[in-house]
């Protein structure tokens, strides 16, 4: 995983705001842009630019794309976080 595309991809308020609306489970682009003053087109791109960043994928069903948050991904940030935490002992001292 690059952590520079995903920690890009959660710098952006609106990208944030998306996955706050997909933690309570997929929604169509159609729902995501219900919920925001902006365009199809914008709203294209902010998922575009989340699903590079493997923070959320796509399932077609019929004509609908719904869009899932990808939770794995955010597991592993999470973890890597931890270790950055760890104590004076995990320091190799020179």
């Amino acid at each position: 995983m690059a952590f520079a595309e995903t920690f890009k991809a959660l710098s952006d308020p609106v990208r944030r705001q998306i996955l706050e609306l997909l933690k309570k489970g997929p929604l169509s682009a159609g729902d995501i842009a219900s919920r925001f003053a902006m365009t199809g087109a914008t709203i294209s791109y902010h998922l575009k630019i989340l699903k590079q960043a493997d923070l959320i994928f796509e399932s077609r069903e019929k004509n609908y794309i719904y869009y899932q948050l990808n939770t794995s991904v955010l597991e592993e940030i999470l973890l890597w976080i931890s270790t950055l935490k760890g104590g004076d002992s995990d320091v190799e001292r020179t």
